[in-house]
């Protein structure tokens, strides 16, 4: 049985892994509704009920795919997260009347009534002032009126998640790259933030590909330095018979709960990564391994990268 914990004070019982669903959007390389359909069908016999999408993901395309592989399962039966005012690499638009037309969109994509969980996506990159004054108040409208459930933010930049999140008493956050292998930033912000009642979730556990064999792709943000070590902990995975990204996974789904984060959002097309993602929790990593690890990667133990305009906005989940 999956793991279950509460997402903040929602309500929401989510389990200890969630199914990301960019990669349905064809992000990474091309992925057809037979792959899409088979993914979540995977997730929903593993017990990842938990979904999360948004428009920017293939410019609208996964949530259209994520809405088909979920036509005919019982709404109750999962619960479901998008989010408004992202929508290109370089295109934010917090506006009231933006954020209406977004969900309204997302819905029929979607093929619900109502969206559980709404989130404004990659706040320090957009509008702060719209943030506040239009997109929250539009989405606190559309509560009211039973389209949405519960309000959320995403992001990057902890100090900034941290400060409009409490200031704006939101239901949950998201945000990534920040609880992995190398770089734990987010674990004393998830206890502060779950202390106000606010649910914490950690996406990106591989740091978008920088804790695997593959290595970070050519527009990962991590500077040479991060890169160079990340290679080098692959390298002495390998050696020892092991393999990085089923440390980095292990390591994520089985402490993240010690610091109070609710949940990890994984993203993946592919069913038989679905199940072996979901074969990972409650195991934790080799101590012995991850002490060797540890030791390469700490001198660049918590650090991040800009993720600000500029970046080409490739940062972004």
């Amino acid at each position: 049985m999956m793991n279950r914990f509460p997402l903040g004070e929602t309500g929401i019982q989510v389990p200890a892994l969630s199914f990301g669903a960019a990669s349905l959007g064809s992000v990474y390389h091309p992925v057809s509704q037979d792959e899409a359909n088979a993914a979540v069908e995977a997730a929903l016999g593993c017990g990842l009920d938990y979904f999360d999408v948004a428009p920017y993901y293939g410019l609208t395309t996964a949530e259209a795919a994520l809405g088909k592989a979920l036509s005919g399962v019982r709404r109750e039966s999962y619960h479901l997260a998008t989010k408004v005012g992202r929508y290109g690499d370089k295109d934010w638009d917090f506006s009231a009347d933006a954020t209406r037309r977004s969900v309204e969109a997302s819905l029929k994509r979607l093929g619900v009534d109502v969206i559980d969980v709404i989130q404004c996506h990659d706040i320090e990159c957009g509008d702060r002032r719209q943030l506040v004054a239009e997109c929250l108040p539009a989405l606190r409208r559309l509560r009211e009126e039973g389209v949405v459930r519960f309000i959320g933010i995403t992001g990057y930049e902890l100090d900034v998640i941290e400060t409009v999140a409490i200031a704006e008493k939101v239901d949950t956050v998201m945000t990534y790259c920040t609880y992995t292998l190398q770089d734990r930033r987010l674990a004393p912000v998830a206890r502060r933030l779950a202390a106000a009642g606010i649910g914490v979730l950690n996406a990106s556990p591989l740091g978008m590909g920088l804790l695997t064999n593959r290595g970070a792709p050519d527009w990962h943000p991590g500077n040479e330095r991060v890169i160079e070590l990340a290679n080098a902990a692959a390298r002495l995975c390998r050696a020892a018979g092991g393999d990085i990204s089923d440390l980095a996974m292990r390591f994520a789904l089985s402490t993240a709960h010690e610091s109070d984060i609710a949940t990890t959002v994984v993203g993946t097309a592919n069913a038989g990564n679905v199940r072996a993602n979901a074969a990972r929790v409650g195991h934790a990593p080799d101590p012995q391994l991850m002490k060797a690890v540890e030791a390469v990667l700490e001198p660049v133990m918590n650090a991040g990268w800009d993720v600000l305009p500029g970046n080409g906005g490739k940062a972004g989940r």
